[in-house]
């Protein structure tokens, strides 16, 4: 832990309540010196590159026109991505990425008040710097400052960004402050689930299951109508960054819901934390029973009562998703039409085989792509249980490092899978149903899900490779999955070089369906999770556990 010393005028001036807040802010910004402009440089370069590659993409005003218009007309892609309300280029900059920005700002807000305010509690770090004169609200202060200077930064870069590539300066300060504004409305609910709950954990995956919901809103909402005027996408705070209208006679009234929903959040947290004690919570875990089950009985079964309720929410979610991404193939390829630089597109996500076997190829991919995410959070929990002093405790019994391991590691891996088998179960039967031949296409989508699981395994088996020789840098794992999917997702729209693609390991997975799939990528990819997999557990071995 980083030692502060708190200067003399926190402890004499200002209000007690507020006393330490600077030099708390400057730690967290010390902190998250790598994370916080990680964050903010990919999320901002994918904002300004999709604009440069939709002006290669849509290049004539009758490309944009019918492009626009064939959106407008379909309720599925509009779901997915909402309305056009501009066929310039910068409206379909603000169509094509400014929602999924603004969810993605949600993200990283939320992942940094966490970070500063439960889960410094449940370390016990933030009891060490009560110790000295820091007011009562100086770290949730600090925590949403520091969330307002990354959605700043973040707003700022877009904003800059699109002006300096040729869009209209009101448009760009419009999809800034959208993606920005989006960022600290759920700082500010991720703020109050961090006094709700008492780990971590349980805050993020509240604020999650909220982020979630408001983007189910939004798409419901754009699904039943074409100018995104439902009820639906009005309760949605990402239906707010949509309905500013960025690039489209801006309302710039819309803001004021944003500076209400982020008052009323952060209003709600400082009343719940001045009503709790430190380490305390609303929401405290039930007590279990006085006899514990047979399941836990062995690591593996503390391993899954510790990892189930994860991973049935992601369960739930792919197999949602797949449900949702199922029902917009024939629109898009519909709306595709003869554009070829939108085929090329697809063909580099999905492979030259047929364009609807393509687009279910990439999306099957982008599945696969956010199924790491999950997988490194399953393996990243082993070091969480060493930091938070939970691992000690059972490895001083007749409990062996490996076999306290394996628990984690079985549910990381077999839960990869299973998440990607609902994922391709959702996606083929949805598929099947809008073209009337689910016994057709069930089977070959599966099939293409379940394919990406050797690539998720690759960069699992990197993340227990950090975790067992490199522990202190086992979050890079977020970076490396992150730089994944921006290579498949950005990487075949801005036309990335082939070098560049092969970086990732699911650039070298068979096309499916349609594709020609050979033995030889699974094995070498098996080949090293399996080495990655030794070579981590070996290190975890011989190195002090904490």
């Amino acid at each position: 832990m980083t030692a502060v010393t708190l200067p003399a005028a926190a402890r004499t001036g200002g209000s007690r309540d507020l006393a330490g807040t600077g030099t708390l802010l400057r730690l967290a910004l010390r902190r998250d010196r790598l994370m916080i402009p990680a964050w903010v440089v990919l999320l901002g370069l994918t904002v300004v590159s999709m604009g440069s590659a939709l002006g290669t993409l849509y290049d004539t005003p009758a490309k944009r026109a019918e492009v626009a218009a064939s959106m407008t007309g379909n309720g599925s892609l509009r779901a997915f991505y909402g309305p056009v309300f501009s066929d310039s280029l910068g409206g379909l900059t603000a169509w094509r990425i400014g929602g999924i920005a603004a969810l993605l700002a949600g993200v990283m807000s939320l992942l940094i008040v966490v970070r500063h305010t439960r889960e410094e509690e449940e370390t016990g770090r933030q009891e060490l710097l009560s110790a000295a004169m820091v007011g009562r609200r100086a770290p949730l202060t600090a925590a949403l400052l520091a969330a307002l200077v990354a959605d700043a930064a973040l707003a700022l870069l877009v904003t800059a960004g699109l002006a300096a590539s040729g869009r209209p300066a009101g448009g760009a300060l419009a999809l800034g402050l959208a993606v920005g504004g989006t960022g600290l409305v759920f700082a500010g609910l991720a703020a109050v689930t961090a006094q709700l709950t008492e780990s971590a954990r349980a805050a993020k995956g509240l604020a999650g299951a909220v982020l979630g919901a408001a983007f189910v809103l939004r798409a419901a909402g754009d699904a039943a109508s074409e100018d995104a005027s439902s009820p639906l996408v009005w309760a949605s705070p990402v239906g707010w960054a949509e309905n500013l209208r960025a690039f489209a006679d801006e309302r710039w009234w819309v803001l004021l819901l944003f500076l209400a929903g982020t008052a009323v959040t952060v209003g709600a947290a400082y009343s719940l934390t001045a009503r709790r004690d430190l380490g305390m919570s609303f929401l405290p875990a039930r007590p279990g029973p006085a006899r514990a089950p047979t399941s836990l009985n062995g690591p593996t079964g503390l391993a899954w009562r510790l990892q189930r309720t994860t991973l049935f929410g992601w369960s739930a979610g792919f197999l949602l998703a797949g449900a949702v991404f199922g029902g917009i193939v024939d629109g898009a390829c519909d709306l595709v039409g003869d554009n070829e630089r939108t085929r090329e597109i697809f063909e580099r996500m999905g492979g030259h085989q047929g364009l609807t076997d393509a687009f279910v190829s990439a999306l099957t991919g982008m599945l696969g792509m956010v199924a790491a995410l999950y997988a490194a959070g399953a393996v990243l929990r082993l070091r969480g249980e060493e930091t938070g002093d939970r691992a000690e405790p059972v490895l001083a019994g007749a409990v062996g490092r490996l076999r306290w391991a394996a628990g984690h590691l079985a549910v990381a891996f077999l839960g990869t899978a299973l998440i990607l088998l609902l994922g391709g179960l959702g996606l083929g039967f949805t598929y099947g149903l809008t073209v009337g031949d689910v016994g057709g296409r069930l089977g070959p989508t599966v099939g293409a899900a379940l394919a990406q699981t050797p690539a998720v395994w690759a960069l699992t088996g990197l993340a227990v490779l950090l975790v067992g020789a490199l522990p202190k840098a086992a979050a890079v794992t977020w970076a490396v999955v992150g730089g994944c999917l921006g290579i498949g997702w950005v990487g075949p729209a801005v036309q990335l070089p082939q070098w560049a693609m092969n970086l990732s390991p699911f650039s070298h997975l068979p096309k499916l369906p349609g594709g020609e799939a050979t033995a030889a990528p699974f094995l070498w990819l098996l080949a090293l999770t399996a080495v990655s997999v030794a070579a981590g557990l070996a290190a975890l071995r011989r190195r002090d556990i904490g």
